[in-house]
């Protein structure tokens, strides 16, 4: 099949882009004559809370670099958007309708995988809720056991699960586990949540090292705030997109399309000696007090 080539020079090299083209192995790089294939080209990948947000920019990029991709998450019209997002870029990929706080849900969903496509070999474990913002002492323990069981208890079933199909089939795989800026620092009124990210980085050291040697590397991304449904949902309140925006020295909130390029470099073998930590994209928000200028 004839492809054409696009050129692009730089000072020091020149790169051919092929232009995206269905099928797995059709999309290449060609640097200085030498073929590069995609990031994660012939791999199969989960992305759970993929039907919107970070989560569905991170399942269109898994797309993009060459992986089959399962998207998962409650809300099945969104979750099959997404499948046809997949598609589009020259992906496959199926929906997986899961609730990542029922263990039987998570099981069914490794077994699917691993039905269809034949292995699991990356892994973004995405799915949150933010909560309902309330002091510690008027939270409710309905509310604060829903966000751990959702944020932490759906992570530690999702990390166990994928785990343990990448020990039965070998060679290795990357995990990357959604924490956040909040798992690193307090946040006022959001007790359940930040403690739920808290968690999830230290679920994320230990499964790293109990893991390491078996060639799974685990991961955890920590945004800052991005523009996403639940960023939106926040900000509803008065006055409180003004301030956060004037928390982030950069001067604006993160993309998805940001956070999801981080996920996409984490699991690919560039990233092949890192384990165990927890990438901070924040625009500055954890650099210091943001003082006026």
């Amino acid at each position: 099949m004839p492809v054409s080539l696009k050129v692009l020079e730089h000072t020091h090299w020149k790169l051919r882009v092929a232009p995206a083209l269905r099928g797995p192995g059709l999309r290449c790089l060609i640097r200085e004559g030498k073929t590069m294939t995609p990031e994660l080209d012939g791999k199969v990948g989960i992305v759970t809370g993929g039907t919107s947000g970070i989560g569905r920019e991170t399942a269109v990029l898994f797309a993009k670099a060459g992986a089959k991709v399962v998207v998962a998450g409650r809300r099945e019209r969104e979750g099959e958007e997404t499948v046809e997002m997949v598609r589009a870029a020259g992906g496959d990929g199926l929906f997986v309708k899961t609730d990542v706080s029922k263990a039987s849900e998570v099981e069914a969903l490794i077994q699917t995988t691993a039905e269809r496509f034949g292995r699991l070999d990356v892994a973004f474990n995405n799915a949150g809720i933010e909560g309902v913002r309330a002091p510690v002492v008027r939270q409710t323990e309905e509310d604060w056991d829903r966000t751990i069981e959702i944020n932490l208890k759906g992570v530690w079933l999702c990390l166990k699960y994928e785990i343990l199909q990448m020990l039965k089939q070998g060679g290795g795989g990357a995990i990357v586990n959604m924490a956040s800026i909040t798992g690193i620092v307090g946040a006022v009124g959001a007790a359940a949540y930040s403690a739920s990210k808290h968690g999830v980085i230290g679920l994320t050291q230990t499964a790293a090292l109990e893991n390491a040697k078996s060639g799974i590397r685990i991961n955890a991304v920590c945004p800052g705030f991005t523009e996403t449904p639940m960023a939106d949902r926040i900000f509803r309140v008065p006055g409180v997109h003004k301030y956060v925006l004037s928390c982030h020295p950069i001067g604006r909130l993160g993309r998805p399309t940001e956070i999801a390029e981080a996920v996409v470099w984490m699991c690919s073998d560039r990233a092949s000696f890192m384990t165990g930590q927890s990438l901070v994209l924040d625009g500055g928000f954890l650099a210091g007090s943001n003082s006026p200028s």
